[in-house]
């Protein structure tokens, strides 16, 4: 196993996701490669982008989830791990499984917070769309660590 890629969405479930992956990367002496995907821009999905300031708040939000992302990079180089950060834009899914591809991943360790009832119907879950469509192995980690019975 040579690379392992990390989609994250800067959660709480994101420390978990990291550990994992990083404890993974560590066993096989793999490249770890985190990614955030971003909501695209409003102009990519057909939306007009509004007055100025919203345009400057989303600016906002992506340089915050930049530097959040790369924090988490450092923190993981820090602890000796062979990590990249990547942010793009794009619809989730298809955005981690082409990075995948292009990667060359040997696996996706990614989070499943483990929602239910109405909203998994109506938008369904990433984690299951890349679990059905994902050429390699997918890794999952719960939402609730073991043990953990809370609602």
């Amino acid at each position: 196993m040579n690379t392992i890629l990390a989609p994250v969405d800067l959660s709480e479930l994101t420390p978990r996701v990291a550990a994992q992956a990083a404890s993974l990367s560590r066993a096989f002496g793999a490249q770890l490669w985190l990614i955030h995907v971003a909501a695209p821009d409003p102009d990519f999905v057909g939306f007009r982008t509004g007055p100025q300031y919203v345009r400057d708040h989303r600016a906002e939000i992506l340089k915050q989830e930049h530097r959040d992302l790369h924090d988490l990079r450092d923190r993981l180089r820090a602890e000796g791990i062979n990590a990249e950060a990547l942010l793009v834009q794009g619809p989730t899914t298809e955005t981690i499984l082409q990075e995948a591809a292009d990667l060359n991943a040997d696996l996706i360790v990614m989070g499943s917070h483990g929602r239910s009832g109405l909203f998994k119907a109506l938008v369904g879950s990433v984690c299951e769309q890349v679990l059905r469509e994902s050429n390699v192995p997918v890794h999952i980690v719960p939402a609730k660590e073991s043990g953990d019975r809370r609602g």
